[in-house]
């Protein structure tokens, strides 16, 4: 028997947590698929399922195995039908991180749309204001906002999101409003740091060279994460510097108000990032095609 076809029993006696639901559907006899997942615990020198009388329990290097199992059979379907004239139904997992806000507010309200058009891929989506490990952790691709950091990785530039400067109406009625950066000395600002205990920055302001200063700003509240960062704003605790995205209803709302429109950050780069593979698998092309489509309407065009 193949490897393959060790893993597509693996992979089926998983998913059921049946050996007899497993076999009815590869169409085996019961005992064939048993010995076939022995065989291959054999072979990898590791237990894969917990039987018990009741149930089957994938244990941990069964499920670390499962995910891995699963893409590599998406990979060798896909891969069947790559001479095929008619465009290949797509199938299998994707895995994608990107911010809170992204996910909440752009891709998530707009995913029914990719799942109709391809009822059977599956998306799995990380909402995290931390840089994960794409590699290590087994993301096909990450949406990127800010500067580029990883090496090693493809970088498909998407645009850029404006950024905007805005305050509470209640810490503008307490602190008043600022009319030029020399009076900033006077305000607090929401300090923003994806780890907590490194020196946060101060304003940014874009100079109309292309260079960027920062306005050194007092701050008693530093928060890691986008949710966090424009609720600390709306509670009244300081300034804050965001997409316009994020913060356009609220204006839109009076739930808070732009300060000093003439001296905006830079606007921040979105990216996507995938590893270096020769042939990037067809369900993960598709799916960052249409990330990019559903980006673009936020997005000011790349500079």
């Amino acid at each position: 028997m193949s490897l393959l076809d060790q893993l597509n029993a693996f992979v089926q006696v998983a998913e059921l947590g049946s050996f007899t639901q497993a076999a009815d559907r590869l169409g085996w006899p019961k005992g064939k698929v048993s010995t076939t997942i022995q065989a291959l615990e054999n072979h990898l020198g590791t237990r894969l399922l917990h039987r018990t009388t009741r149930k089957v329990q994938l244990t941990q290097d069964g499920l670390a195995f499962h995910e891995r199992c699963r893409d590599l059979l998406a990979d060798v379907d896909e891969l069947q039908t790559l001479f095929q004239r008619s465009a290949p139904e797509l199938r299998g997992r994707v895995r994608v991180d990107m911010s809170t806000g992204a996910a909440r507010h752009m891709v998530i309200p707009r995913l029914p749309e990719l799942l109709q058009r391809h009822p059977k891929l599956e998306v799995e989506i990380s909402s995290t204001d931390r840089r994960v490990d794409l590699v290590r952790e087994g993301f096909d691709c990450v949406l990127r906002v800010g500067a580029l950091v990883d090496s090693g990785l493809i970088a498909r530039p998407l645009g850029r999101f404006r950024m905007i400067n805005c305050a509470s109406p209640s810490y503008l009625t307490r602190h008043g409003t600022p009319q030029s950066p020399e009076e900033l000395a006077r305000h607090e600002l929401v300090h923003y740091m994806p780890v907590l205990g490194a020196r946060p920055d101060g304003f940014d302001i874009a100079n109309p060279d292309g260079s960027v200063r920062t306005e050194p700003m007092a701050g008693r509240v530093t928060v890691n994460n986008a949710e966090s960062y424009q609720a600390a704003c709306l509670a009244g605790l300081g300034l804050i510097q965001a997409p316009e995205h994020g913060v356009q209803a609220l204006i839109a709302d009076g739930a808070l108000v732009e300060v000093l429109p003439g001296h905006r950050a830079p606007s921040m780069a979105v990216h996507l990032l995938y590893a270096n593979r020769r042939h990037l698998p067809q369900r993960v092309r598709a799916v960052m095609d249409w990330l990019a489509e559903v980006m673009a309407p936020h997005l000011e065009a790349w500079a």
